[in-house]
Order: C-alpha cells, then sequence, then structure tokens
C-alpha cells in the first residue's frame, strides 16, 4: 500500500473512532485549517536584529548554543522563514521586532518608520499573510540600565517613549499595508537585580510613559495594541516594574490586549488557568507560546500537557475569535528552521487534539456532576488516534507527513545555512 493510500485509510480509521463519541473529525480538520499562528522572526537570527550594531542582548534576552547558519541578513532571514513555512501546515503570520528595521545603521530606534519595513512588508504580502510587531526595548546603549519606560532620567525615558510612538505607527502602517490588523506587542525589561528601595515610583512613571504612548486613538482595524509582563529576568531578579498585576491592570482600564507569555511565570502557574479569568474581563489576549524550564529560558515549543491544556481552553471557551497565537521561543543549540518547524507544528497539534474533544458530552457530564463519566472520557481520548488525523491535515495542507519534513531541513542546511560560516 503507497503512503498516501496508508494515511487516507488511517484517517478514515479514526473518523469513526471519533464519530463514536460524537466529534466530526472533517470539521476539526476545516477549522484548524483558518486558525493563524505568528512565527517569531528572532529564532533565525539569535535575537540579533539588523540594526548594524552588536547583537542585542540584555534585559533576560539571551539565545545560548552556538549552532552553525544562523541568518546574518534580511534576505537570509526571509529565506529561512519561507523555508520554515513551506513545512508548517495551516496559515501563518510573521512576528517582527522594531531592530530587524532595515535602514543604513544611521537611524536610531526613536526616529523609525514605516519606510524602513517595506522589504518585510513587501514579502509578507507576496505570502499572503498578516504581520504582527514589538517594539524593542533591550539591546541598546539606552537600556544598558536595566530601565527604559520607568527610568527617573527625564532623556532616557523620553527616548523610549518616543520610540513607542514611532512603533504603534509602524504597526498601524503595516496592518493597512496587508488588510489585517498588526499586533503590537509592547514588553520593557524595567527591573533590579536585587531588592528595591522603592517599588512604587518606577511604576508610576511606567504608567505615565505608557500614557503618552497610547494617547493617540488609532484604529483597530489596523492596530491592536497588546502589554507584556514578566515574573522576572537577568538583571532583574528581584523586582519587574511591569508585572502581571500592573499589566492587567493597565490592560483593563486602557482596554488594550493583555499578553500572557507562558514562560513568563512561576514555574507552578499555568496559563491555561489564566485564561478564563482574565478573558471575562478583557476584550482580547495575545498568547506567547513558549517553555521555560525553571526561568524564562525560552526552549523550543513541544507537545507538552501544558500547551494541550491551552489549546483545551481556547476551544473549550469559544476563545478562538478573541485570542491571536504567537510563538516566543530562540534556540541556538539546533538547527534554527527545525526549531520553528517543530514548535509550531506541536502548537497545531495541540489546536487539533482540542479541537477532538467531544466539548459538549463532557460539559453535559460535569454539568449533572458525573465526574465518573468526565474522567473516563477525558482519560480515553488520550489514546484515541489524533496523530492519523494530524498526517491527514498535513497531507490536505500539501506539507511533509511526520517527520519528512527534517530531510528538507538537512537538506537546505547542506545547501545554504553551512555555506555561511
Amino acid at each position: 500500500m503507497s503512503k498516501l493510500k496508508t494515511i487516507e485509510s488511517a484517517y478514515q480509521a479514526a473518523k469513526e473512532r471519533y464519530a463514536e463519541l460524537g466529534v466530526d473529525t472533517d470539521a476539526a480538520v476545516e477549522r484548524l485549517g483558518g486558525i493563524a499562528i505568528s512565527l517569531h522572526c528572532w529564532q533565525g537570527d539569535d535575537v540579533g536584529g539588523f540594526e548594524g550594531g552588536p547583537g542585542a542582548s540584555g534585559g533576560g534576552i539571551m539565545a545560548t548554543g552556538s549552532y552553525p547558519g544562523k541568518a546574518r541578513t534580511a534576505d537570509e532571514l526571509r529565506a529561512d522563514l519561507d523555508k520554515a513555512m513551506s513545512l508548517i501546515p495551516g496559515p501563518q503570520r510573521l512576528n517582527l521586532h522594531a531592530m530587524y528595521a532595515e535602514t543604513d545603521g544611521s537611524v536610531d530606534r526613536n526616529e523609525l518608520g514605516p519606510e524602513h519595513f517595506t522589504g518585510w512588508i513587501d514579502w509578507a504580502r507576496a505570502n499572503g499573510m498578516g504581520m504582527d510587531f514589538n517594539p524593542t526595548y533591550f539591546g541598546h546603549p539606552k537600556a544598558d540600565s536595566g530601565l527604559t519606560l520607568s527610568h527617573a532620567d527625564d532623556g532616557i525615558r523620553r527616548f523610549w517613549i518616543e520610540h513607542g510612538i514611532c512603533c504603534r505607527r509602524i504597526a498601524a502602517a503595516v496592518g493597512k499595508a496587508l488588510g489585517s490588523p498588526c499586533v503590537n506587542n509592547l514588553w520593557i525589561p524595567d527591573g533590579y537585580k536585587d531588592i528595591p528601595a522603592d517599588r512604587k515610583a518606577p511604576r508610576a512613571r511606567l504608567r505615565k510613559s505608557l500614557d503618552e504612548i497610547y494617547a493617540q486613538p488609532m484604529d483597530k482595524s489596523l492596530i491592536l495594541d497588546a502589554v507584556e509582563s514578566k515574573l522576572f529576568g537577568i538583571g532583574s531578579e528581584s523586582y519587574v516594574v511591569g508585572s502581571h498585576e500592573f499589566y492587567l491592570g493597565y490592560a483593563l482600564a486602557k482596554r488594550l490586549l493583555l499578553t500572557l507569555d507562558t514562560g513568563h511565570y512561576h514555574p507552578t502557574e499555568v496559563v491555561s488557568d489564566k485564561l478564563s479569568a482574565v478573558l471575562e474581563f478583557v476584550d482580547e489576549v495575545l498568547l506567547h507560546i513558549s517553555r521555560g524550564v525553571r526561568w524564562d529560558s525560552d526552549h523550543v515549543v513541544i507537545l507538552s500537557d501544558e500547551l494541550v491544556e491551552i489549546a483545551k481552553e481556547l476551544v473549550r471557551g469559544d476563545y478562538l475569535g478573541r485570542v491571536h497565537i504567537g510563538l516566543d521561543f530562540f534556540d541556538a543549540s539546533i538547527h534554527r528552521i527545525a526549531a520553528w518547524v517543530i514548535g509550531t507544528r506541536c502548537m497545531g497539534k495541540a489546536l487539533l487534539i482540542a479541537l477532538l474533544e467531544p466539548t459538549e458530552r463532557l460539559r453535559a457530564a460535569e454539568l449533572t456532576s458525573d465526574f465518573t463519566t468526565r474522567l473516563a472520557m477525558l482519560e480515553e481520548l488520550k489514546t484515541l488516534p489524533f496523530g492519523a488525523v494530524w498526517d491527514y491535515y498535513c497531507l490536505k495542507q500539501d506539507v511533509p507527513v511526520g517527520a519528512d519534513w527534517l530531510a528538507e531541513v538537512r537538506q537546505y542546511e547542506a545547501d545554504v545555512t553551512r555555506k555561511r560560516d
């Protein structure tokens, strides 16, 4: 039997098994094909950017490892993204940081404009995809102290306020050019390594800075503003100005998106439990899907229990229309394109597992306090053949099935990335 017939035969068998629980696999596959995942550009060059200076680092941002062949130019990075996206099923977006501007090195971050991202916009348009954006508040001399928007120095704070304003204009221009709202996510590294004497003043300054950045109303059909918290980072182990509580309050007050990064909380906290809580009060959420190992170390996303629980919450709560899914990891210890492919495909697999749940039957059992049926069904679902459905989905999306994509990455490595070093 050919591989094609094997995949189709396995899918038909899986379809019958799921139908016994009232699950329509065809509908699940179709719905999954409409969920976009935003690929983060910074996996491809170890969070370096193309500003002409030294590679970005600091403020809790650090790629580890020295795998050969990282992208050195915007064209190389776009080519690597093209290759990664050709191996990933379903629609994608691009998540771009301001430090990936294409300039001659003479434009500082408080002077950036849409014209410095024309290459990225043209590339995204050619690929029929939308783009998301991020101001870059690290890897710059004016961020060396570990403080930006909360800095006590008026001049430094003004520089970063202007950067935030510039980035909102860029994001709006991106949204207009591509016909899809651009999610503009603000994260800063501000904090102290040791115990601060004043926790209040930096937060007051941050609030004032944010008020200036978001003072100008913008068309939400072009730009969606988001704010992102963090528990701690390198150099901010004792105090982070933009904590979860701070940004939750600010997002509520200003009707902004709240960003939940899966690596930005205590190891015993889970984002899956936060979704239904915050979405009772905020209109929309941006997810940054990462994998912290004991700290926010941004490991490549795998099909973990928590990733599956996050996906289940999105489906069970009917939140897919209110949650934007982006990736956020960087690992220079393995092939960078492979990291993109592994992480994004795992996010897709988690969503498929969630879409293959008999949600209404589980909810009905719970409402009648039939916890026995609920537990039994949840455990039986774990061994149902979702992999056969995933393989069929990849086949329908015309991307490699199973681990076949790895051979293409290895060939690209031999032909392209190994020749860069």
